[in-house]
């Protein structure tokens, strides 16, 4: 058999890559599965947007190759997407770059950056793909704690107590995935300076501003954010196209031609209709939003109860697309007790573990199921 780069040796197969696989083979033998584990909304993006797609299909250049860096109005559409709601003011030529999907994003800014043997900061919990795209380059994850005590933000006095000197890049994600914590521009403003004080570049991964949050924020808020930072944003929550896999990266002009160099060596540029959806995705009034957070409200006053029922304990706090909730004491392996409940239950859950270290004793419920089914799990759970 011909053998496998080494680079395989230090990754496994994403989580929901393998466990939706488990999950699909319970129900294709007639289970009852009811999957508040990823965080893939169900709900349609607007008829204005498909309206969009469906037209763009007409165009006379719809089925050609597209440029790497995306059509010029939707570059001026995330332009605005920034002005509008963030107040902040990025040059749509030099400082955004379309990406196909953020997760892509962590790649091409990794593959831009590090060298083997360059360190990381990791958050912990935190993305799992921050850890896996940093082995696969060769370069080490190196992990700093959130802890609930600490409202899952960073402890920078234990921070400033590592030795930094190795440390290229530094992963943030604020709404914080998976607990939910909301961030502030006060944390953003220490992160910045630590940033620049130790010559690191800081990517904050900001899919969730928009979810059950009242105080939508960007990294790039703050003054001279630019100097050292990027930002990662998706359409994939905020506008029901998780699907259509369309992102951005935002921020250091310099940055974002060293992360072309990588996008345009490794794709062929987004189709062309998927952008006209998106442009027209980023029109969006007020109104979208509301709507939106009235139907996710609902299910996560349900989800609580679903949690609380199993014994739980929510982090009332968290804002975004997920529930984060503390198990009863004495329970000693989320990944144990998320599978009782699948086998038993028939209901996914996302066991905090997969998030790192400091995941466990949690559980992540997704608001991605309509409030029937939540309600129908909390049936379950309760007979």
């Amino acid at each position: 058999m011909i053998t496998t780069a080494k680079r395989l040796d230090i990754i496994e197969e994403y989580y929901f890559s393998s466990k939706l696989r488990e999950v699909r083979q319970l129900a294709s033998e007639g289970k009852p599965i009811i999957n508040m584990g990823i965080g893939s909304p169900d709900l349609k993006p607007s008829q204005a947007v498909i309206d969009a797609v469906v037209l763009a299909m007409q165009d006379e250049n719809a089925h050609q190759y597209q440029s790497y860096q995306g059509l010029p109005e939707l570059r001026q559409g995330m332009a605005d997407f920034y002005q509008n709601n963030f107040q902040v003011a990025l040059n749509p030529a030099s400082e955004i770059l379309p990406l196909m999907g953020s997760k892509e994003g962590i790649m091409h800014i990794s593959l831009a950056f590090l060298n083997e043997e360059d360190q990381v900061l990791i958050p912990n919990p935190g993305y799992p793909t921050y850890t896996s795209v940093t082995n696969l380059v060769g370069a080490v994850p190196v992990f700093y704690d959130l802890k609930e005590n600490n409202n899952w933000e960073p402890d920078f006095e234990a921070l400033e107590k590592l030795d930094l000197s190795k440390v290229k890049i530094m992963w943030i994600g604020y709404p914080h995935m998976p607990t939910g914590a909301s961030g502030s521009l006060e944390l953003f403003s220490r992160l910045v300076a630590f940033a620049k004080k130790h010559n690191i570049l800081l990517v904050n991964d900001n899919p969730y501003s928009f979810v059950l949050n009242d105080n939508p924020m960007s990294l790039l808020q703050v003054e001279g954010a630019k100097d050292v930072a990027l930002e990662l944003n998706s359409l994939s929550k905020t506008f029901n196209m998780a699907g259509w896999r369309v992102g951005m990266v935002l921020g250091n002009a310099a940055c974002i031609d060293a992360v072309l160099k990588v996008k345009s060596n490794m794709d062929s540029g987004m189709f062309y209709g998927i952008q006209k959806g998106a442009i027209e995705a980023l029109k969006s009034e007020k109104s979208w939003f509301e709507s939106m957070n009235a139907i996710y409200r609902k299910r996560r006053i349900l989800t609580e109860q679903l949690a609380e029922k199993l014994g739980c304990k929510v982090y009332k706090e968290g804002v975004g697309l997920f529930v984060w909730a503390k198990l009863p004491d004495g329970i000693t392996s989320a990944e144990n007790f998320i599978n009782d409940i699948l086998y038993d239950k028939s209901i996914f859950i996302t066991p905090g573990t997969i998030f790192g270290s400091n995941g466990e004793g949690y559980i992540r419920f997704a608001l991605c199921v309509n409030e029937e089914k939540v309600q129908e799990a909390i049936l379950r759970i309760t007979n």
